[in-house]
Formats: structure tokens, sequence, C-alpha cells
């Protein structure tokens, strides 16, 4: 059957060894008063045992040739619903909200390698309707989000998840795990939302515009790089707003620290003309 079969363009390896699901459902932890989005639930090897504990699940599923597989096994249980979409096109508040108004959900899913970034990017933009997301990345990613600065895995993913979440590796997951096997190593992360942001950054969508600004061509100094990313409207103001931070402008941005863009977001926020 096509949908049994991993496809490649999807970036499908599907998850077989029973000991590591069972660890990825002991980092959820679902109780029978849980909501739970699943994304990617592939053959349903870990909607099972997630749906074991009796929770509300809901899975989106990306391969249309899934879903009949998926509605056969699930379809008579009233707390598993099986969608079809894109993660990174799917509005998570609607879906969510809908379906559990004011309640906080966790998240499972083994993330396809080629978008597990911007699935990451998604989750950030709306943290507040989670309780925690057990995820599994590509261990180098996973690697990029516990870098200190001014290493190369350091990037504007690692500040901005870092600002909202606390992240902890849970274990290593090796390539025989899978089929087809992947050439690279897996690792579940748990992420648990912040009651609050770490730091004050004053205007988000600066504080976001000036960490991607600043990783975008890391090659550049910072003030190079944040006219370069469109902070060049008053260099003056931008010039004042890394004085007051106390921030060498001549420094490259992967040698700053969360607290160090907080700050400096803070300033331009306080400039609106940069906005």
């Amino acid at each position: 059957m096509d949908g049994m079969r991993a496809k490649k363009a999807l970036g499908q390896n599907f998850l077989v060894d029973s000991s590591v699901l069972t660890r990825i459902v002991s980092c959820v932890a679902p109780t029978p008063d849980d909501c739970i989005l699943e994304v990617g639930p592939g053959r349903g090897a870990l909607t099972r045992l997630l749906a074991e504990s009796g929770a509300r699940l809901v899975a989106v599923e990306w391969d249309r040739d899934l879903i009949p597989i998926l509605n056969a096994e699930f379809g008579e249980n009233g707390q598993v619903e099986i969608g079809h979409g894109d993660i990174l096109r799917v509005d998570l508040p609607l879906l969510l909200g809908s379906r559990a108004p004011g309640k906080k959900w966790k998240v499972a899913a083994n993330l396809p390698y080629n978008i597990s970034s911007q699935v990451l990017f998604r989750f950030l933009e709306c943290y507040q309707l989670f309780d925690k997301l057990v995820l599994m990345l590509q261990k180098e990613v996973g690697d990029r989000l516990a870098a200190p600065p001014n290493c190369k895995d350091y990037g504007a993913l690692t500040v901005l998840l870092r600002l909202n979440f606390d992240i902890q590796r849970e274990f290593i997951v090796k390539p025989g795990c899978f089929r087809p096997i992947p050439k690279v190593d897996s690792a579940v992360l748990s992420f648990v939302p912040l009651p609050a942001p770490r730091a004050e950054v004053g205007d988000h969508r600066i504080f976001t515009r000036l960490v991607k600004g600043a990783f975008n061509q890391r090659r550049k100094t910072l003030s190079n790089a944040l006219k370069a990313a469109g902070f060049a409207e008053d260099p003056e103001r931008l010039q004042q707003a890394l004085s007051l931070s106390g921030i060498d402008g001549g420094r490259r941005g992967e040698t700053l620290s969360l607290e160090e863009f907080a700050a400096l977001s803070r300033e331009l926020s306080a400039g609106k003309r940069l906005a």
C-alpha cells in the first residue's frame, strides 16, 4: 500500500522502535484530562500509545495517503480526531481553541528534518496555547537550541525560543530506530513555556527583527547587519541604542546573549521610527 511506504519528498522516517515510543510517551505524560496535538502521526505508532491514556487527541497529517490508514484504526475512537493538513499552514489558535476553548495543549511530534525549524517558529508564534511540547528533531537542530553565545550553532532560533521556553534534551535516538534509516542521529527535546518571557524586550516585533537581522549575515558586524536588516532609517538612533545598551556595534550578532538582545530591543522599541 502506497501509504505504508515512507515518502522521501515529505521527509518521512517512521519511528519503529517500541522502547523509544514508550520513552516519548513518558516525556509527554498524558492523562485523561489532557488535550494533545500530534504532528505527523504517520502510521499511528505514537498515536496508538497516546490514545491509550484516554486524552483528547488531535492528529494532523500532511500525507493524504495515510489518512485512510489512520481513520481505519482510530475512526471509532471518539477521543481521537485525524485531520489532513500542513502544520505550517494550519491556524493553530482556531484548530485548538475550537476543540477545547481556554485549555492548554500538549504537543507530541516526530518532525521531518526539512521543516523542523519552520515548525518551531510556528509553535513560538502561539506558545501561549501550550503546556508542554515533546518534539523529536535532528540532533544538530537540538544542539543549536542548547548552544551558548559565540559559537557556530548559536543562532536566531536559539535566542527566540529561549526567550519563552525552558528547553531540555531528553534523550538521543539512533538512526536504526527508524524506517527508512536516516543518516543522522535524532534527539527528543521537551519545551515548557515560561509563565512570562525570560527578559523584557519591549516591542516583540522589533525584537524578532533584531535577532533575525543580527544572524542573517553572520560575518558582518552587528551595526552593519542591522542596517542591512532595515534598521538604517535613523543611523544615529541605532548607534544611540547600542550605546545605551552597552553593546559595541563592532561585535558580531552571535556574541550577544539573550539579555543583551533584550536590552537593545528595549532601546530600539523606545524609538518607533525604526520599526
